[in-house]
């Protein structure tokens, strides 16, 4: 397995990460079992950086995970890095009411998290979304006291802008910056991806396939299950979804071309933007997984990069990434 660095603070982790949202919610139903056998098949590949959040499933990704590093070999426990987001609040019904970053706040979400994972530490704590109540600074001053009581390993952030990047920074050194980053959702690459890197941050890029639009499996009559987040998506909604299609069918061409598939093609093209970027691939199953590792093998050169930004502008996919009420949520499109 290839290794890459988080920032000039952080940890060397697996060049790319597994994000396990969806193997408890948000799309459509799940298999333990399946969920269970994925986890362990990444790690068997040498994937060390688990990532998950408190509210993903109301603790049930968190407990997922513990079950799965239970079942694991010692080796593979030992090896794994567990980020955890942090900070969204929940109903019963299962919506999102907002988010809290009050440093008493932080520390409360840790203590249930460390119990939920079955783990003496996290590797990596981040707020979710910035809690417009509560100055960043302050929601790290708190996760720097976790680390100092040997609670946290390291501090990253997750969808901020290039201002509360500088916050954060001056007040702990932040290992990384979680943050959806794809051909079809490139805004970080004008201010947040340059501040990130003059301070020395590294990125973990989630949404790499877009929540599988640009998977290069997507089909245009799929019907969406009640709890799939994609029926809300604005990308994912009528002529939005054709245009979105439209590029994925241009770099089928040039996928098919180099021999392999357009998810290892969207995922290597992130993979090529800088060693100080680590890709999250949301794989719920070990076919999807397999896949992605397969793009750690795929070389792009400059004629086929070129090709890549003429078959999928930047800018060129249609529709905002969250529905406008999550949209609001993100420090960093302001």
């Amino acid at each position: 397995m290839q290794t890459r660095t988080l920032g000039t603070s952080g940890p060397q982790t697996s060049a790319l990460g597994l994000g396990c949202m969806g193997m408890s919610a948000l799309y459509g139903d799940t298999d333990r079992g399946e969920s269970l056998a994925t986890v362990h098949a990444a790690l068997d590949a040498g994937i060390t950086l688990l990532d998950t959040g408190d509210f993903y499933g109301m603790g049930h990704n968190e407990l997922l995970i513990n079950e799965a590093l239970r079942t694991a070999s010692a080796a593979a426990r030992e090896k794994a890095q567990l980020s955890v987001k942090f900070g969204a609040l929940r109903t019963v019904e299962g919506g999102f009411t907002g988010y809290d970053g009050r440093p008493q706040a932080v520390k409360n979400f840790a203590a249930y998290s460390l119990q939920r994972l079955g783990a003496d530490h996290i590797d990596i704590y981040r707020i979710a979304r910035v809690d417009p109540d509560v100055p960043i600074e302050e929601t790290v001053g708190a996760i720097a006291e976790l680390v100092e009581a040997g609670h946290v390993r390291h501090i990253g952030l997750s969808e901020v802008g290039a201002d509360t990047l500088r916050r954060a920074a001056a007040v702990a050194p932040i290992s990384d910056l979680q943050i959806e980053y794809s051909l079809v959702s490139r805004g970080i690459e004008e201010a947040i991806l340059p501040t990130a890197r003059e301070l020395g941050i590294g990125v973990t890029a989630y949404g790499v396939l877009s929540r599988g639009l640009i998977s290069g499996h997507f089909r245009r009559d799929r019907k969406l299950a009640a709890n799939d987040f994609r029926g809300m998506s604005p990308r994912f909604q009528g002529e939005n979804l054709d245009r979105n299609l439209d590029l994925v069918d241009a770099l089928r061409k040039i996928a098919e071309q180099k021999g392999v598939s357009v998810a290892q093609t969207a995922i290597a093209w992130v993979l090529s933007r800088g060693e100080d970027i680590v890709p999250l691939v949301g794989a719920r199953r070990r076919d999807r997984l397999t896949e992605a590792l397969g793009a750690l093998d795929v070389v792009l050169d400059a004629d086929d990069l070129a090709a890549i930004e003429r078959a999928v502008p930047a800018d060129a996919a249609a529709g905002d990434r969250y529905p406008s009420d999550q949209m609001a949520h993100l420090d960093s499109e302001r």
